[in-house]
């Protein structure tokens, strides 16, 4: 086991106007479950090669345990990765398959059999080790690879998307195997992915990514309930937080027409006469109309059994009139197209966010 260090780690691109990676300052402890997300092309998947050697690293350094890996080649960082497409040789059987880099690197057919038996054991694929790759299903596949890098027993695993070639219930149900597997193990993990769902419930911690820049590294909770800037606000959470831009009053803001009040501090701290507003869907309740309340004529109803949504658009004269708003609304006595509904934020659940650096102001 071992901790992973990433000291002002950079990656440029020849011809890219910005780096894949901008000097990545991020320490993973030993054992940790750490979550690189950020949607696509802000340098998640890359930054995960930097950790195993499959990208130069053109700036700064990575540390696996206290050993300097920047310059060692792949082999030599005792690591285990799991792809996006599994990588299975076609040719081998699934035995044959886990079992191939303990052949490489010499190892007793003894020893291999047996670890590779008891990965098998502990993956619930006893039955599938005599088979082919072509003849299992994707959820399979996928737990051949999880296999594969677990006989190894590296120090690391690197998982870029594994789960993405999955349909939604099966990819439900394997995040929940793995992180459990991880916990069990306890080997220091890597993972990325682009669903922030997936990211929420399997890590220990999640580093959100934006162009290359580290946005906010904290538990799930954490990036929730207090994310450092807009981007995050906006990227964590299903649905989304709503952002509003809104102009500031003597005592609050002025948020699609209602009166929000804010605390002195808060707008102390603004660089200029606007703010920006951020509400959960579920920070909403519907309330009677009112000088503190915002009026939302809704577009659309998705309604999900336990749960029940309602897109609109910020109603009014204000400048921000039209603004898309998602509220969470009783499913049993959702609203109909074409309504206008009264929301009041509740108390300690606004975020307020710089209108020009977008970070958060506390």
């Amino acid at each position: 086991m071992a901790t992973i260090t990433y000291d002002k780690a950079s990656r440029h691109y020849s011809g890219a106007e910005r780096p894949a990676v901008d000097a990545l300052d991020l320490e993973i402890a030993d054992g940790e479950f750490l979550v690189l997300v950020g949607p696509s092309g802000c340098g998640k998947s890359t930054s995960l090669r930097m950790l195993a050697g499959l990208e130069d690293i053109d700036d700064g350094s990575v540390w696996i345990g206290d050993r300097d890996v920047t310059q060692l080649p792949p082999r030599s960082r005792d690591i285990a990765m799991v792809f996006q497409n599994y990588a299975l040789y076609p040719h081998m059987t699934v035995g044959q398959n886990m079992g191939f880099a303990l052949k490489i690197a010499g190892k007793p057919a003894s020893e291999i059999k047996e670890r590779v038996r008891d990965a098998a054991k502990l993956l619930d694929i006893e039955d599938y080790l005599d088979r082919k790759p072509k003849a299992l299903s994707g959820g399979q596949r996928q737990r051949v690879a999880m296999g594969r890098a677990i006989v190894r027993e590296p120090q690391v695993f690197l998982m870029d998307e594994p789960l993405s070639n999955l349909d939604a219930k099966l990819r439900v149900s394997t995040r929940t195997q793995i992180a459990a597997l991880q916990r069990r193990l306890g080997v220091t993990t890597v993972y990325v992915t682009h669903d922030q769902v997936e990211a929420m419930t399997m890590g220990d911690r999640v580093a959100v990514l934006s162009d290359g820049v580290l946005q906010q590294c904290d538990t799930p909770r954490a990036l929730y309930e207090r994310p450092a800037n807009a981007f995050v606000a906006g990227f964590i959470g299903s649905p989304a937080m709503n952002l509003v831009a809104a102009s500031l009053t003597e005592d609050g803001a002025n948020v699609g027409g209602a009166k929000v009040a804010l605390p002195r501090e808060v707008i102390a701290k603004a660089d200029g006469d606007g703010v920006t507003v951020g509400f959960r869907p579920e920070s909403l309740e519907v309330a009677q109309e009112g000088a503190s309340t915002i009026a939302v004529k809704v577009d659309l109803v998705e309604e999900l059994g336990s749960d029940a949504y309602c897109y609109g658009k910020l109603a009014g004269d204000d400048p921000e009139a039209g603004t898309t708003v998602v509220a969470r609304v009783d499913p049993r006595t959702p609203p109909s197209m074409g309504d206008t509904l009264h929301f009041r934020v509740r108390p300690d659940e606004l975020h307020v966010f710089s209108a020009t650096t977008g970070a958060r102001l506390e």
